[in-house]
């Protein structure tokens, strides 16, 4: 028997990992493959949230004030603006981390834009603003009118507010804006105008308080749409109230007659300025009561800062302007070229912008307004007639009486009325001037006589003599 025998092989025992270390590495394997899958999907939506978007065109979208994140994003979406409400609404909730969220609003997106644009966009708050105008020269009823009829606003307007409180400008406001508020940031903005041109008073005006300087203002601005007129047409109703005389103004006839509608569907007649109202000026001495619209700057400064001028009258010269005058004579003149141009067909017409026109739901509006809240207009009797002061070089008196007549076709004392246009129309109205009998030679006829054609009461101006 050998004694070499062979020793069987011999394998050390395995140890085995244990459990803890099996599961370490599943999950670690599994970690892997779901950061990997993670790290894509992220890459995938930051590529999805900062590409162009689908839009073709710009769009406006109202994102209503009780929607929640998700639903803002499938708004988006349903609209086309987005195209992944899931990335959008995500994005939205990582982006609330650091305060910046979705707000409710109106939104205009332009073409092309990213989820990322349209985040900003929302959450940034720029909202689309729309505008509403009041033209220069409208009065506070036909305002809230325009207020009342913008169906973008909400709410109810309280009052119509004083006339020459409502500033005329254009002023931008968000959808869902209440309109009292409205109303209120305009007579905001109108009392801090009217301080601002007041603060520039000339120490030397003949105004001396804000609501005249407003009142004349408004004046200024129903006689002239020419901007470079308005400081001589100021100047023509300044000298007139130094002087004495009427101001004589055919839109404060209308106001007298309108009232806050501010607009007369027909032309002036004789029998409109024969008729007195509070604000008729061709009846009544100074200014009227108060405003009869809103002014705006340029008329409030040119009533504190007006032309250099010894004007005390102007007529329409058929271009759209007017021509002005210091004497009778002279403005008899142009009041005689303006009839030639009247009766050519040569008048250059004016007409407003559709801004300044309003449409017929205002019109609706405005009708509404006035009936209800429009106080009358105070009636007044004819004051007893007073002799204005003199204007110079005013004609002989034996053709004083001719001359006006001729001129006006209203037998007015002093001076032939200041025209906007509106007065030609009631000067060929068919009421004719009552026959003017034939003075006796025993008559003086000194300034302030009154003389009586028909019935009518006539002052006698002061009058160059004769030679």
């Amino acid at each position: 028997m050998s004694r070499n025998k062979r020793l069987p092989d011999f394998e050390p025992e395995k140890k085995r990992s244990g459990a803890l270390t099996r599961v370490l590495g599943a999950f670690l394997g599994w970690g892997i493959v779901f950061g990997c899958l993670l790290g894509a999907a992220a890459a995938w939506s930051y590529v999805t949230y900062t590409s162009a978007g689908p839009l073709t065109e710009e769009k406006i979208v109202i994102l209503p004030r009780d929607a929640g994140r998700a639903d803002i994003a499938a708004l988006l979406r349903d609209n086309g603006v987005i195209s992944d409400a899931a990335v959008m609404s995500a994005a939205s909730l990582a982006q609330s981390l650091r305060g910046a969220t979705l707000k409710p609003g109106e939104f205009a997106f332009p073409a092309k834009a990213s989820m990322a644009e349209v985040f900003n966009i929302i959450a940034s708050g720029r909202v689309v603003m729309h505008k509403l105008t009041v033209p220069e020269g409208w009065t506070s009823a036909m305002a809230v009118a325009r207020i009342q009829a913008n169906d973008i606003l909400t709410g109810e307007i309280a009052e119509v507010p004083p006339e020459g409180e409502v500033a005329a400008n254009t002023f931008l406001f968000p959808r869902g804006k209440d309109r009292q508020q409205l109303l209120d940031e305009m007579m905001a903005s109108q009392a801090k105008l009217v301080d601002e041109v007041w603060a520039t008073r000339p120490a030397d005006s003949i105004i001396t308080t804000k609501e005249a300087m407003v009142t004349l203002a408004s004046i200024v601005e129903k006689e002239t749409a020419l901007p470079q007129e308005r400081a001589r047409v100021a100047s023509v109703f300044l000298n007139r109230l130094k002087a004495g005389m009427r101001l004589q103004s055919d839109p404060t006839i209308i106001y007298g007659i309108v009232g806050g509608k501010g607009r007369l569907d027909r032309p002036l007649t004789r029998s409109d300025i024969d008729t007195p109202t509070a604000y008729n000026t061709y009846a009544i001495n100074g200014l009227p009561p108060g405003p009869i619209g809103a002014p705006g700057r340029a008329s409030l400064e040119a009533v504190l800062h007006p032309a250099k001028t010894s004007d005390l009258y102007f007529v329409a010269d058929g271009s759209g302007g007017h021509a002005f005058a210091e004497t009778l004579d002279a403005h008899n003149a142009n009041v005689k070229k303006w009839r030639e141009i009247e009766a050519a067909g040569g008048t250059v017409a004016t007409k407003p912008s559709p801004a300044q026109q309003p449409d017929q739901g205002e019109l609706d509006a405005l009708n509404t307004i006035v009936k209800i809240t429009q106080p009358a207009l105070p009636e007044m009797t004819m004051p007893a007639p007073a002799a204005e002061a003199a204007a110079p070089e005013e004609a002989a008196v034996d053709t004083a009486a001719q001359d006006l007549q001729q001129a006006t076709g209203v037998p007015e004392p002093a001076a032939a009325p200041p025209d906007d246009g509106a007065s030609q129309a009631a000067a060929g109205a068919p009421d004719a001037a009552p026959e003017q009998p034939e003075a006796e030679s025993a008559v003086v006829l000194k300034p302030g006589t009154v003389m009586q054609f028909g019935e009518r009461l006539i002052p006698i101006p002061a009058l160059k003599k004769t030679r």
